[in-house]
C-alpha cells in the first residue's frame, strides 16, 4: 500500500492501479485496497468501476465512512443528489464529525426535500 501511495502521489493512477489489483487478487478481504482502488477510479472517471469497488467495501465494512463519503461524491457528480444525500447521511451516521460533509447534507436537503415553510 505504500507503493500505491506514492504512485497516487505521483499521479501514476496506471500503476497504482495495477498494484492495487495484486493486492486484491491477493487478499480480497482487505477492505482498503478496494477503497483505494475505488479512489482510483473515481480520478480516472470510472465511475461505475468507483462505485462496484466501493459496493465491496461496504459489504466487507459497512461502517466505512469514507466510502460512503467517496459514494455520497459520486453521486452528486452523477447528478443524483438523493443518493448522495442518502450516501452522506450514512457517513454522518457513522462519524457525525466528518468536514465539509453536513454542509453538504444542509445544501442537499434544501435542493432535494425542499425548505421548511
Amino acid at each position: 500500500m505504500g507503493r500505491v501511495k506514492t504512485a497516487m502521489e505521483k499521479k501514476e493512477l496506471d500503476v497504482a492501479l495495477k498494484l492495487l489489483n495484486a493486492i486484491i487478487d491477493l487478499k480480497p478481504e482487505f477492505v482498503e485496497a478496494w477503497n483505494r482502488r475505488a479512489t482510483v477510479f473515481f480520478n480516472n472517471k470510472d465511475y461505475v468501476s468507483a462505485i462496484a469497488d466501493i459496493h465491496e467495501v461496504l459489504v466487507r465494512e459497512p461502517r466505512h465512512f469514507g466510502a460512503l463519503s467517496g459514494l455520497g461524491t459520486i453521486m452528486q457528480e452523477l447528478g443524483d443528489d438523493k443518493a448522495a444525500l442518502e450516501a452522506y447521511r450514512r457517513a454522518l451516521a457513522v462519524h457525525p464529525k466528518l468536514e465539509k460533509v453536513p454542509e453538504l447534507v444542509k445544501k442537499l436537503i434544501e435542493k432535494v426535500e425542499g425548505r421548511e415553510i
